[in-house]
């Protein structure tokens, strides 16, 4: 639609160079920053809110049905809105010095006067006067949308809108979209989505760097929020297969509320990552994802050199990632259910970011850059000044005009459960990696992938999912790759023919997840995926004999879990010899299977003295870091218990009422006994079965008289040993009597 000087449809409103278009008002096309947009917007409202109250009765004279009534049975005036005599110029020439109104001055179309237009206005304060004179000048600014607009869909909605604010204004109402939806229109949104794949993808990482991740995902979000959509008639230009019907809506919707709602401040506005989900951000990730890495290329060298390596560098990364759980129909991170606890409600999830309300270049610069007019194209001006034309200074943040209620304030809470308040003091003292007890990579308590995980990190290992292809030129690497696997899997299987080695690991239906060390194979896992009948079928797996106990099995492993959740596959399929049976078992495989076996009888391959085992698959766990939550999760129990143990640990004074005669008192009145977790039994609920309490009291004494610190209680203190003990001491006690009194009840 826009030239190819302007801003094309399906891009960024803000560059990487920190570029901006310009804002043109109502009658203006004129350039300017930022800031110099905004202001331009606010300053004409304000002049109009600042004018003398005969000035405001002209202006909303204009858009105000004549409410004349004509003496026999004709009725009120049909005029919807009074006429000058003398029309402005157009565009109007807001330097010239405006003259005086005349409230008795006629009206072109009805002849009657201004007076008998505003009469509904006399007793309205100038707080509501001045917000109906804001959605006049709204009811402006889409008058020349509708003009400009060239697009037919776009055109139609904002016309729609148009007539919207002037009704509002003939009814003295405020502007309520009409819609059989109201937002958000998808749950979650792309904001929790988003903040869903960080706490997925990186919550094990050390503060520092989870910080660099926040900042990526804060700057994606911000690119989502101003980001301008194309046309219905340009995607289905683009993309003929797409579901054009659906994307409408969602185009419809965005322009409603989160595109329009930019300058016409009338309107409520939302946020486009809050109110929309994953099918708004599957249809535009692909396009925004290339065309913001090449537009960062392109203006690589105006990049502050603080931000230089986060963008060009951790950015598409970030997005790759992102990208994959996007598309996948699999991924956890869109699941209601996500961070469920084990009571099955979900627990509130503290956001961990959240997206800038002002639109700010990708490296957030502050400084607004001036814009020459010339590249402000041709189409629509709403579209195109959509980012520019919030009324806010840049950097200053913008109240929505209706916050979106939250779910998670509105579940009940559940009894037993530790208060997240109490959660998050936990987690703050967990954030950072020092205050975590380091466990040597040779203690009993370091998970077995943590050396590998550690080196995967700093570059010395490398994963690599290959295979052979018969339709592709081969790739010298890859070949070589095959090569070292087959020599790996040889050695490391002495039983199994190299023949047959050789023919599955270059068999293009099997591939192989390899580990790579300083450049050369040193293990690696070969498998043939069945997707029809939802297994792979694990064939070799080895790692070279020098290279062992280090680790690489279960990482290996790990990353061949994670691989096939992403290809919805989520049961593996293995003969395991009698060496292998443990390894297996410790990566989670079972003898127990859990497929039907008609699913992969035929299908995989028997091996003799073997045992068959499986695998099933939790597509919520992302088994890389697996490890590394179960740490943190233990630590954060861990303290916990710290806390509660420091509470139960105080001393109470002793029970002096039994000083005064008292026989019994009730367990719940023992200071501390609730402290310590204690609960009455409700009513009902004793135990009335005599045959368990004797089993119950047996084995309790039996555990008495094995303790090694009984014997001085085994037998009656003798009166020669002891002389007054029975003076001190009225009713005494031992193991023995206890032994009659049990076999006597």
């Amino acid at each position: 639609m826009a030239d190819s000087a302007g801003i094309q449809q399906g891009s960024p409103a803000i560059g990487a160079a920190g570029l901006v278009p310009a804002a043109p008002g109502a009658g203006g096309t004129e350039g300017s920053g930022v800031a110099g947009g905004s202001a331009r917007i606010a300053l004409k409202k304000a002049q109009l809110r600042s004018s003398p109250r005969p000035k405001k009765l002209e202006k909303l004279g204009v858009y105000s049905s004549c409410k004349f009534h004509f003496p026999q049975a004709e009725g009120a005036c049909k005029c919807n809105g009074w006429k000058s005599q003398n029309p402005p110029p157009t565009p109007p020439q807001t330097d010239q010095q405006s003259s005086a109104v005349n409230l008795q001055e006629p009206c072109r179309s009805c002849s009657h006067t201004l007076g008998d237009h505003v009469t509904h206005l006399e007793n309205v304060s100038e707080e509501e006067m001045n917000r109906l004179l804001s959605i006049v000048l709204d009811v402006e600014y889409l008058y020349t949308c509708v003009h400009k607009e060239e697009d037919a869909d776009t055109k139609q909605v904002y016309f729609s809108l148009f007539k919207l604010l002037r009704k509002s204004i003939l009814q003295m109402g405020k502007p309520m979209l009409e819609a059989q939806e109201s937002p958000p229109f998808e749950k979650p949104s792309i904001e929790q989505g988003v903040n869903n794949f960080v706490q997925y993808k990186f919550s094990h990482l050390p503060s520092k760097e989870r910080q660099t991740i926040m900042e990526l995902a804060k700057m994606f979000l911000n690119q989502i929020n101003y980001w301008q959509l194309e046309t219905p008639s340009q995607r289905r230009q683009r993309v003929p297969s797409d579901d054009v019907a659906g994307y409408k809506a969602n185009y419809t919707r965005w322009l409603c509320y989160c595109n329009v709602p930019q300058f016409c401040d009338s309107l409520p506005r939302y946020e486009t990552t809050q109110i929309f989900g994953r099918t708004l951000l599957r249809s535009v990730f692909t396009v925004m994802r290339k065309q913001l890495l090449e537009q960062a290329r392109q203006e690589k060298d105006k990049l502050p050199p603080e931000k230089r390596t986060l963008i060009l560098t951790h950015f598409p990364k970030f997005l790759s990632m992102l990208e994959e759980e996007v598309y996948s129909h699999s991924s956890p991170i869109w699941s209601q259910d996500f961070l469920a606890g084990a009571s099955g409600g979900q627990i509130p999830i503290h956001t961990v970011i959240s997206a800038p309300s002002v639109a700010r270049p990708l490296y957030y610069s502050t400084s607004p850059v001036p814009v020459d007019p010339s590249t402000c194209g041709s189409g629509s001006p709403a579209r195109k000044t959509a980012s520019v034309l919030e009324s806010n200074p840049v950097g200053e943040k913008r109240k929505p005009s209706e916050p979106l209620h939250h779910e998670e304030n509105k579940r009940p809470r559940v009894v037993g459960d530790i208060p997240m308040d109490l959660i998050n003091e936990v987690m703050a003292t967990i954030t950072d990696p020092a205050a975590i007890p380091e466990t040597s990579l040779l203690s009993a308590h370091s998970a077995r992938d943590e050396a590998a995980r550690l080196e995967e990190r700093r570059g010395v290992i490398e994963f690599h999912v290959i295979g052979n292809s018969l339709n592709q030129k081969p790739n010298k690497r890859i070949l070589m790759w095959l090569v070292g696997l087959q020599n790996v899997f040889s050695h490391q299987l002495p039983r199994m023919p190299k023949e047959y080695i050789t023919r599955l690991v270059f068999d293009p239906k099997h591939k192989t997840l390899s580990l790579i060390k300083d450049g050369r194979v040193i293990g690696g896992i070969c498998f043939r995926m069945f997707p029809s009948q939802g297994f792979t079928e694990i064939v070799f797996c080895a790692v070279t004999s020098n290279e062992q106990v280090k680790g690489y099995g279960t990482h290996l492993m790990n990353h061949l879990k994670e691989y096939h959740i992403k290809h919805e596959i989520l049961n593996f399929l293995t003969y395991a010899d009698e060496y292998a049976i443990g390894y297996f078992k410790k990566q989670g495989f079972s003898k127990d299977i859990k497929i039907p076996k008609a699913k992969y009888v035929g299908y995989i391959k028997d091996y003799e003295g073997a045992t068959l085992m499986g695998c099933e698959l939790n597509p919520s766990i992302p088994y890389t870091e697996f490890s590394v939550i179960i740490k943190k999760q233990k630590e954060i129990i861990k303290k916990l218990i710290e806390r509660k143990q420091a509470q139960i640990r105080k001393v109470y004074p002793g029970l002096s009422c039994f000083k005064d005669g008292v026989r019994q008192i009730p367990i719940e009145s023992i200071p501390g006994i609730r402290e310590t977790g204690w609960k009455p039994v409700g009513k009902g609920k004793e135990m009335k079965d005599p045959d368990q309490l004797y089993s119950t009291l047996k084995t309790i004494l039996q555990h008495v008289k094995s303790h090694q610190n009984a014997w001085p209680f085994m037998e009656p203190v003798k009166k020669t040993e002891a002389p007054g003990y029975y003076q001190v001491i009225r009713f005494p006690m031992a193991v023995f009597l206890c032994s009659r009194s049990e076999d006597n009840e």
